[in-house]
């Protein structure tokens, strides 16, 4: 394979790991959106400790979104940025309307499980390009994310 045409297949790569990312990001807006739902409509005997770990999850959330965007022009890509882009892209769904503990508690932990099969998948194929930069921001959100499921798991148990 000649310069140019190895050039040309990594330019491709970054393009295609630039969708992937561009599908991550739609999935953490949707997700930084229920959050947002949650901390303002939760009720009941726990709310003053979810209203709190809502706004916590998605202060998290709203940096992670901008660390993803960056690292999409980084790769030369152009990050979506219209809520119909991001319903498109995004496989978590949007939840309407929760504002009890277990409803609202399930629903986080649904979505940080599509995230991090979303973070895996992109690691991987960073990891199979020699993406050091992606594979770092994917491995750092696995591990937080890792444990914070943990957690939630054991709050619903």
């Amino acid at each position: 394979m000649n310069f140019g045409e190895k050039e040309q297949r990594e330019e491709k790569q970054s393009i295609e790991l630039s969708e992937d990312l561009n599908k991550l990001l739609a999935n953490y807006q949707v997700y930084y959106q229920n959050l947002r739902g949650f901390h303002w409509n939760i009720k009941g005997d726990q709310f003053f400790e979810l209203h709190e770990k809502f706004e916590e999850y998605y202060n998290d959330a709203q940096l992670k979104i901008d660390e993803i965007a960056e690292r999409i022009l980084t790769l030369g890509g152009r990050p979506l940025h219209t809520f119909t882009a991001y319903l498109q892209a995004s496989s978590i769904p949007e939840v309407k309307d929760a504002d009890d503990a277990k409803t609202c508690v399930s629903a986080v932990l649904d979505n940080l499980k599509t995230l991090l099969e979303l973070e895996r998948e992109i690691m991987d194929k960073a990891g199979d390009l020699a993406d050091e930069g992606t594979s770092a921001l994917m491995s750092d959100y696995i591990r937080e994310q890792e444990k914070t499921t943990w957690m939630l798991a054991a709050y619903l148990s």
